[in-house]
Formats: structure tokens, C-alpha cells, sequence
């Protein structure tokens, strides 16, 4: 691990790029051992404007090149989210010698008579680094439908051919096409499912097997853009289910939260990982209640960490599990073992300048509470409070920092658990973020802070009479 190139008006783990304003990640793909993590970005300034995609690559999902941006706006309009595949077998008839990436992505037009959103094509002969967009442009279009947008694009081998997922308003769109170029719709997902208070967007659909079984589920993630129903600004949901190569069929109709933070949206997974055949998820960590008014300076946004995607059967229901990579602990060179007992007195735990990984286990108290405190100075802490009581982690970030930027921001962050008999706690400590995967993954919770100084220490205290902390602490 590296800290000289970075200080406290950056973050160490997490992507960002070095100026100018960045939102959803698009077209994440693997080929040539490359990741590649394009994104929508806007050059010109620091809040939302006309979008390209920007462009990163990385070979261990943490530490990430910034290269020249990827697709510029065009006769079309600017150049919205989407997703990008590896052509294996050249269907598209783009590549004459090998294989060569395909990127899948939204025209966004406005014009006299409205907004006109299209899907479009551009490849790539040189691993990523200049592209040609199709001169057949736009390859799918729906004139009369402003909401018809990010597709995310997969090969599906039982049909033989390429399925698209479509963000089309309140509901997600299925296409199949041969050759990436001709288009057939084939269903349509999402009435009367899920959570309708905002707009839906940046679709993904994938398949995962279920921990300890020999059982397939498909995996729908919808994220909903911030609506007048949402109380705390865009969210991300996700179903699971079946699907035959032309309809997605949820096993259950209310929504399924995929973080239960304020600080992750628009989460969608890699294409073509390699033969670990990982499912790894990136999302945008803000909330477009607040994204354009975050105090960073020459540049706003940041990623979320890459997070690896499980389905475990949890009292009757499938659950989306989610790691950290074994990537990000490889990361870090020194590691300390922890084996504290915590009472009211409470303990202190010194960290170096930089960032922190902790993972926490302790039985689980039927009563009282447990405090997590990430100290900055003696006015500036991020708490996190677990309420055994009522089954409760609440994250609060009131005296976190900088946080009158937004009335929402300060708010507290809850999440309810199941009954435990054990709590386990991994949580990953940025300059400007906390993630936190709670009971092996089955919870998250992912939040922005923006303090002015370094960490300068985590302390633990509970009122649940002596409790027994062990874990490891990597930095």
C-alpha cells in the first residue's frame, strides 16, 4: 500500500477521478486482465452537466488509471449510462482479427418537440483505449418514451444469443438480439412489483447460484431515482427469480433492498470476469438528493468499493449477500489482531493516517446497546449504534464533519436485523466514506462523511454489562 500520492482531499480506496463531476459507473467489463470502470462524467465542471463517459482501468479492482475519456456527445446527444461486453465470436462483424469490446449506451437528445433517448453502439480494436461508434446509430430508439435508457447488455448461452435490460419509466424492458445491432423486445418487467416512488433506471440481470445448494436464481437490480415518495433520496432495489431467456419472473412482489445506507446507487455488475467467475457490483457512492452539493473541491464523486455478490437463503428468503474482494484485503501490509473485552468504560483503538479495515465479532447481547465511535478530533465523530433491543444499527453523522451542505445529510442511517447470536461487523474506514457488511454480508450500509482532519482513533463502549471483542484490524 501506497499513501504518498494521496492526502486528505482525496480518497485512498476508492475511484475517483482526478477533476470534474462523475455519477453512474457504466460498462464494467474484464478483458485482457483489465478491469475496465467507464462512468458518466462530465468535464466541464463539478456538478451534473452534458455527460460522456469517462474511462479508468485497474488489474486488482482497487488501485485505478485515469484515462482519456472514452465517448463524446454527437449528432445523436450525450452520451448517457450503459454497459460494454466482450464479442467473443465477432456477431457484431466489428473485428476482423479476434475478439474486441462493445459498448451498449443511451443517446440523450432533447429537442423542440421533448427528450429522445436512444441506444447506440461504439467498439473498440485496442482494448479500450479509442473507440468508432456504429455508423448505424442509434440501434434501438422509442421516440414517444423519455425514460428509455441504460442498457445493460449479457450473453445468454441457453437462447444463443444477446439480452438487454432497459430501464423503460416504472418498468424494465427485455430485448434479445443475434448481433447487437437488430433488436427484438421480448417482455416487459415491474408492474405491480417492487418500490415505484421514482424513476426507474440502470437495470442489471444476471444469475447466481444459492450458498449451499445446486439452485440457480436470476437477480434483477433496479435503482429508483430520487422521487417525491423516497424519503431519503434515491434508492437501489433488487428481485430475485427466474428467467428463460426472454422473461424475468420475481418469486416475490415487495421490494428488496440491495443497502440500507444513503451513499450507494446505481450499482450494476462486471461483464466477462474471468474464470473465478466472480459477480463483482460498483456502485455510485451519493445521493441525487445532495450529489451536487457534497464539499469536495476540484472534483465530486467517488465509487463504492467493489463488492462480490452471494444469494443466500435467510429464514424463508433469498437474499443478495455482499463481500468485499479478497483484492481489497491484499491491499493492506500490516495487520493487528484484536481481543478487547468492552464495558461503560469503553477502550480505544489507535490507527495510522490512512485507511482502515476492520472486521469485529462479538456475541450478540439480547439487550442494551454498542457504540463504534470514529474519531477525528473531540467535536468531529462518526458513530455507529447498535440497539439489541430493537435490532437496530443506526450510523450518525451529525458530527461527522461538513454536513450543512444538506438538511438530509445529517440524518441518521438505520438498519433492522434478524435475531443474532453472534454479530460479526467488517468495515472499510475511507477519507471521505464508511462501508459497512454486517453479519457476513447479509447487511449493508454504505455512507459518505466529510471530516476535516484524519482518523485518529476507533473507540468501542456498551452498556450490555463485559462483552468480549475479537476481529483483526488491516491498514
Amino acid at each position: 500500500m501506497s499513501l504518498t500520492k494521496v492526502n486528505l482531499s482525496r480518497p485512498y480506496l476508492h475511484y475517483a477521478p482526478e477533476k470534474n463531476w462523475m455519477n453512474d459507473p457504466n460498462g464494467l467489463v474484464f478483458f485482457n486482465n483489465e478491469y475496465h470502470l467507464f462512468y458518466q462524467y462530465h468535464p466541464n465542471g463539478t456538478t451534473w452537466g452534458p455527460m460522456h463517459w469517462g474511462h479508468a482501468v485497474s488489474r486488482n479492482l482497487i488501485d485505478w488509471e485515469e484515462l482519456p475519456i472514452a465517448l463524446y456527445p454527437d449528432q445523436h446527444g450525450t452520451i448517457f449510462s450503459g454497459s460494454a461486453v466482450v464479442d467473443w465470436h465477432n456477431t457484431t462483424g466489428f473485428f476482423n482479427d479476434g475478439p474486441g469490446l462493445v459498448a451498449i449506451f443511451t443517446h440523450h437528445k432533447e429537442t423542440d418537440s421533448g427528450i429522445v433517448q436512444s441506444q447506440s453502439l461504439a467498439y473498440s480494436t485496442d482494448s479500450g483505449r479509442t473507440w468508432i461508434k456504429y455508423e448505424g446509430n442509434p440501434v434501438l430508439s422509442h421516440p414517444s418514451n423519455p425514460d428509455f435508457r441504460d442498457p445493460k447488455v449479457f450473453w445468454h448461452d441457453e437462447s444463443d444469443k444477446w439480452v438487454m435490460v432497459l430501464a423503460t419509466g416504472q418498468t424494465i424492458s427485455i430485448y434479445s438480439s443475434q448481433n447487437l445491432i437488430n433488436w427484438v423486445f421480448e417482455s416487459e418487467f415491474g408492474t405491480n412489483v417492487g418500490s415505484h416512488e421514482g424513476v426507474w433506471e440502470c437495470p442489471d440481470l444476471f444469475a447466481l447460484k444459492v450458498e449451499g445448494t445446486n439452485e440457480d436464481k436470476w437477480v434483477m437490480i433496479v435503482s429508483i431515482g430520487d422521487g417525491e415518495g423516497l424519503a431519503y433520496g434515491s434508492r437501489t432495489q433488487y428481485f430475485t427469480g427466474s428467467f428463460d431467456g426472454k422473461t424475468f419472473i420475481s418469486e416475490h412482489s415487495e421490494a428488496k433492498w440491495l443497502d440500507d445506507g444513503r451513499d450507494q446507487y446505481a450499482g450494476v455488475t462486471f461483464s466477462d470476469i474471468p474464470a473465478d467467475s466472480r459477480r463483482i457490483l460498483i456502485g455510485w457512492m451519493s445521493n441525487w438528493r445532495y450529489a451536487n452539493q457534497v464539499p469536495t473541491d476540484s472534483w465530486r464523486s467517488q465509487m463504492t468499493l467493489p463488492r462480490e455478490l452471494t444469494l443466500k437463503e435467510c429464514e424463508g428468503h433469498t437474499k443478495l449477500v455482499q463481500h468485499f474482494p479478497k483484492e481489497l484485503e491484499q491491499w493492506f501490509n500490516h495487520t493487528t489482531e484484536i481481543e478487547r473485552t468492552v464495558n461503560s468504560n469503553g477502550i480505544n483503538i489507535d490507527v495510522e493516517q490512512g485507511p482502515v479495515y476492520l472486521d469485529l465479532n462479538t456475541p450478540c447481547p439480547k439487550s442494551g446497546e454498542l457504540q463504534i465511535a470514529l474519531n477525528y478530533s473531540d467535536q468531529t465523530h462518526t458513530v455507529i449504534q447498535f440497539n439489541f433491543n430493537e435490532k437496530k444499527l443506526s450510523l450518525k453523522r451529525s458530527n461527522s464533519g461538513k454536513v450543512d451542505f444538506s438538511e438530509l445529510f445529517s440524518k441518521d442511517q438505520e438498519l433492522f436485523f434478524r435475531d443474532l447470536t453472534e454479530l460479526q461487523l467488517t468495515m472499510v474506514i475511507d477519507t471521505f466514506s464508511v462501508e459497512l457488511l454486517m453479519n457476513n454480508g447479509e447487511y449493508a450500509l454504505t455512507s459518505l462523511q466529510f471530516p476535516d482532519e484524519f482518523l485518529k482513533g476507533i473507540s468501542l463502549k456498551t452498556d450490555a454489562g463485559e462483552v468480549l471483542i475479537k476481529g483483526v484490524m488491516k491498514q
